[in-house]
C-alpha cells in the first residue's frame, strides 16, 4: 500500500512551469416522484418519494492547469433531501464527498478527504438499481456499499486511481482512523477495471475496520449477538466484481458482491448476485429491468425491478418503476429504505421525475 502511494505522489509532483487556467463547475440533482409501497410494518403506504433515480445532489468540481499535465483538482459534494429541504446527513454539509488533489495526464489522481470507497465508484455502475435506476434496488441494507449513504465514504483517507493503460486501470485507498491506534477506524481497498469497445468489467477489494453496516434495514432484529440498530462490525471484508456488454441498443450486466461482516468472535458472510438488461427503444425512451438476490445469516430477500425512462431532454427526465421482492420463509421482505415489511412480500411502485444541472 506505502509502494503504491509513493509512486502515485512521485509521478505527481513532477511539473513544469506552468501559466495556471482554473475552472469551477457548478453540479447538481433533484428527483421527487410519488410511491405506493404494499407493505410497511402490515400496512400500505403512500409517500413522496425523493433521490429515486439519481440521488438529490449539489456540488462544486474543480480544476487549475499546472502546466505540464499536471492540474489541482478538488469536489466538494453535498447530499439533500428534495420533499423536506434537509441534509442527507443531519449536522454534515459536504456528505457526500470533500477532496482535493492532483492529477497528472499520464500518471493518474491522487487526492485526500472524505471519499467514496471503489465499491460505489466501480461496481455500483453494474448494478441493476444503478443501470435501471431506481434507489429501492439496492440490495438490502447496502451492505455491500454500492450506494453512497452517510456511512459508506471512507473519512480522512487518501485515494490514488491511475490513468488508463490500454484499457486497464488500477486504484489503491486508505482511510485512517485519527487515533493513537492505528487499526481503530482503518479502511483500506484496491481495485482494478477494463474497458474496451463495448466490454467494462471491475473488481474490488477492501477491508474495514470499526464499521456500522445498516443492518436493521434488512428487517433482521439481533444480529451477532446483540440488536441490530446497534450493531457495529469490527472487520469488514467487502468484495466483488462486475462485467457489461453493449449489443448495439441492448445493454446486460452482471455484478457479485460479498462482505464478510466479523464482531465479537462472530463471522457472517452477505453475498449477492444481481443481473439485468438496459433496452433503448428510441432516442428518448428507455426500458430496463433485473433482478438480485441477497443472503446473509440464513435469510434471503430476491428482489426484482422493471422501469421506464423518457428524457424530455438533456437535463429531464420522467419516469416509472415497479419493485417486488419476496423473502425467505424466516425472514421480512425490506426494500431498500423503503421500511420492513411485516411478511415475505412487498411491491413498490411509482413514478417521478428527474432535473439535473
Amino acid at each position: 500500500m506505502k509502494r503504491i502511494i509513493a509512486a502515485g505522489v512521485a509521478g505527481l509532483v513532477v511539473s513544469s512551469a506552468a501559466s495556471a487556467q482554473s475552472s469551477v463547475t457548478l453540479y447538481g440533482s433533484l428527483d421527487a416522484g410519488v410511491a405506493y409501497v404494499s407493505n410497511v410494518g402490515g400496512h400500505s403506504k403512500w409517500m413522496e418519494e425523493q433521490g429515486n433515480m439519481q440521488p438529490d445532489r449539489w456540488g462544486l468540481l474543480g480544476k487549475e492547469d499546472l502546466g505540464g499535465g499536471l492540474s489541482a483538482v478538488f469536489r466538494l459534494e453535498s447530499g439533500f433531501y428534495t420533499n423536506t429541504g434537509s441534509f442527507a446527513k443531519a449536522g454534515t454539509l459536504f456528505n457526500r464527498q470533500a477532496y482535493v488533489g492532483l492529477s497528472q495526464d499520464k500518471m493518474g489522481t491522487l487526492t485526500l478527504g472524505h471519499q467514496t470507497p471503489f465499491n460505489f465508484d466501480v461496481l455500483g455502475p453494474f448494478s441493476t438499481a444503478y443501470l435501471a435506476q431506481s434507489w429501492f434496488a439496492f440490495h438490502p441494507g447496502n451492505i455491500d456499499e454500492l450506494a453512497d449513504t452517510g456511512i459508506v465514504p471512507f473519512d480522512n483517507s487518501v485515494k490514488f486511481r491511475s490513468a488508463d493503460f490500454y484499457g486497464f486501470t488500477v486504484g489503491a485507498m486508505m482511510g485512517l482512523g485519527n487515533t493513537t491506534n492505528f487499526s481503530t477506524g482503518r479502511n483500506y481497498g484496491f481495485t482494478v477495471t477494463y474497458a474496451i469497445g463495448a466490454f467494462k468489467a471491475g473488481a474490488v477489494y477492501s477491508n474495514e475496520h470499526n464499521r456500522t453496516p445498516s443492518i436493521v434495514t434488512t428487517g433482521i432484529t439481533s444480529f451477532q449477538g446483540v440488536a441490530a440498530a446497534s450493531y457495529a462490525a469490527d472487520k469488514v471484508e467487502n468484495m466483488g466484481a462486475g462485467l457489461s456488454y453493449q449489443f448495439g441498443k441492448l445493454l446486460v450486466h452482471g455484478l457479485y458482491t460479498r462482505v464478510k461482516l466479523e464482531s465479537a468472535g462472530y463471522s457472517n458472510t452477505y453475498q449477492s448476485y444481481d443481473v439485468g438488461a438496459n433496452y433503448q427503444l428510441t432516442p428518448f425512451n428507455s426500458i430496463a429491468g433485473g433482478a438480485a438476490t441477497t443472503t446473509l445469516a440464513g435469510h434471503r430477500w430476491t428482489q426484482f425491478e422493471i422501469g421506464d425512462n423518457y428524457s424530455l431532454s438533456k437535463s429531464t427526465q420522467i419516469y416509472a418503476n415497479v419493485l417486488y421482492e419476496r423473502a425467505s420463509s424466516n425472514t421480512s421482505a425490506a426494500f431498500f429504505t423503503a421500511g420492513v415489511s411485516s411478511g415475505r412480500n412487498q411491491t413498490i411502485v411509482l413514478t417521478g421525475i428527474h432535473h439535473s444541472f
